[in-house]
């Protein structure tokens, strides 16, 4: 019973960190929450770096309030975004297509851009 208990201790901890602690290669990407929508539906605008156009909106309207948005994608890894992270903060990430989505999400409708990408935060 102890064992199980640790071992589920040691993944939550290890889920949780895996993406605070990643160290930035050169080819990386500065970014802003520009968005925290209800259920993790979040709108990141690129600040930073050469993205291929074709993956990110170049303008997006959100429905709600008419506010206008440039080069922006909405958030596809929400459960390793980390939690602390609000609107207009910056961080550098990398675009990472493994991550696997392994968490329970609401299915509350918020606005996003139809396009989207899955992120992982660095140092």
């Amino acid at each position: 019973m102890k064992l199980k208990i640790f071992l589920l201790i040691f993944i939550i901890y290890s889920c949780t960190k895996q993406n605070i602690d990643n160290t930035c290669s050169d080819q990386y990407y500065k970014g802003k929450l520009v968005l925290k929508g209800i259920c993790m539906n979040y709108v990141i605008e690129i600040l930073e770096g050469q993205i291929n156009p074709d993956l990110i909106e170049s303008e997006w309207i959100n429905e709600f309030n008419n506010k206008k948005y440039n080069n922006v994608f909405a958030l596809e890894s929400v459960c390793s975004f980390p939690e602390n992270l609000n609107e207009e903060d910056e961080f550098k990430f990398i675009i990472n297509n493994t991550i696997e989505m392994k968490c329970a999400v609401c299915l509350a409708y918020s606005p996003t851009p139809k396009k989207s990408l899955k992120i992982e935060i660095c140092k």
